[in-house]
């Protein structure tokens, strides 16, 4: 252990010393990934630092010791040696976490896909209230929402919404809600009072730069046509929506959200830069192996992951059987709790993989 950390340590001291040469920092893009490398390693090097720091006080006092006669440094010096082994096995259960291998996604804001499934009316219902969900939940982390793409359920809600969701490590939490959310409860449209089972998909794509994902422009048909639903004078009269097909691939995103053409084109750039992405990273995935799509940090967006059920007031993760309340999680206030539950599985799972 104590030569692992001692490496790290000195590669991060390498690290800080690229971040000040000039070369460096005239070059932004860069300067920028190193910076970004130093940030995510400083937590792990400040406890590497912590527990070889603790090594060497137990080395010291453990010397002292045999050099002196008096009762009393003896007593001071064993209860020296003492608080720090006893800080070693909590500093190396920390350390054992912070090294393995984290999702090189994580830092990335995402773009969330919300697409209503089983049920008609009421599965655009319970699209719509998830994306409220998400809403209440980014707000509370300070995260920020941006609507790419929406097509409005007939009664209410979406059949399909797409939005970027930007902030401080969105994915790494974000990733967990892939999946298809099921719903059980009586529907607004239903007069009868009778419980109706509804589902919605919810797919999280990390944010793909133009680095991430090279896109040939000749592989692109780029379409516009009139926007419809609300939004002012322009809807329908000006041909600011936007539609462009990946040929290679056959995959078409749409935009009418924004108040522009060039701002619905970029917003279809996005989405398309994320989903060519997801398509790469399945592709790595199948090829490292079944194991690595079971984790509970990569849900299949066919696989069901949750169901929210009203009369019973519960929110069961069907991945780690953790409970919650129906209105506490769909008001955004124990989301966090849920998704707290998954990622401390998911680091378990990994832990356990690693040792």
């Amino acid at each position: 252990m104590r030569d692992k950390l001692e490496k790290l340590i000195a590669a991060y001291e390498e690290l800080e010393k690229k971040l000040m040469d000039p070369a460096v920092v005239s070059d932004p893009k860069e300067y920028a990934r190193l910076a970004k490398e130093h940030s995510s390693q400083a937590d792990l090097v400040a406890k590497a630092r912590e527990y070889l720091q603790a090594l060497d006080d137990i080395d010291v006092a453990k010397e002292m010791l045999h050099e002196t006669s008096d009762p009393e440094d003896k007593e001071l010096l064993q209860a020296d040696i003492a608080d720090n082994e006893a800080k070693l096995p909590g500093l190396e259960d920390d350390i054992k976490i912070m090294l393995i291998p984290g999702d090189p996604n994580d830092e990335k804001d995402t773009i969330v896909e919300i697409r209503a499934g089983v049920g008609g009316d009421e599965a655009s219902i319970f699209a719509g209230d998830l994306f409220s969900m998400y809403q209440r939940f980014a707000s509370s982390r300070g995260w920020k929402i941006e609507v790419l793409s929406s097509t409005e359920g007939t009664a209410g809600g979406f059949k399909t919404i797409e939005f970027k969701v930007t902030g401080d490590k969105v994915y790494s939490v974000m990733k967990y809600e892939s999946g298809v959310h099921r719903v059980q409860r009586v529907p607004k449209t239903e007069s009868q009072g009778r419980i109706q089972t509804s589902t919605a998909t919810v797919a999280v794509l990390p944010e793909a730069d133009e680095i991430d994902v090279q896109i040939n422009q000749e592989d692109l048909r780029i379409d516009t046509f009139c926007s419809s639903g609300p939004g002012g004078q322009g809807v329908n009269t000006t041909y600011s929506a936007v539609r462009i097909t990946h040929l290679p691939t056959n995959t078409v995103v749409t935009s009418q959200d924004q108040r522009s053409q060039i701002q619905n084109r970029e917003a279809c750039m996005q989405m398309l830069r994320a989903r060519l992405y997801e398509m790469e990273l399945e592709k790595q995935q199948a090829a490292e192996g079944a194991s690595r799509l079971a984790q509970i940090g990569h849900g299949n967006r066919s696989e069901k992951i949750r169901t929210y059920n009203q009369p019973q007031d519960r929110v069961t993760d069907h991945r780690i059987g953790f409970n919650s309340t129906y209105n506490g999680v769909l008001e955004g206030d124990a989301l966090g709790s849920v998704i707290d539950a998954l990622a401390a599985a998911d680091r378990a799972e990994k832990l356990a993989e690693t040792v």
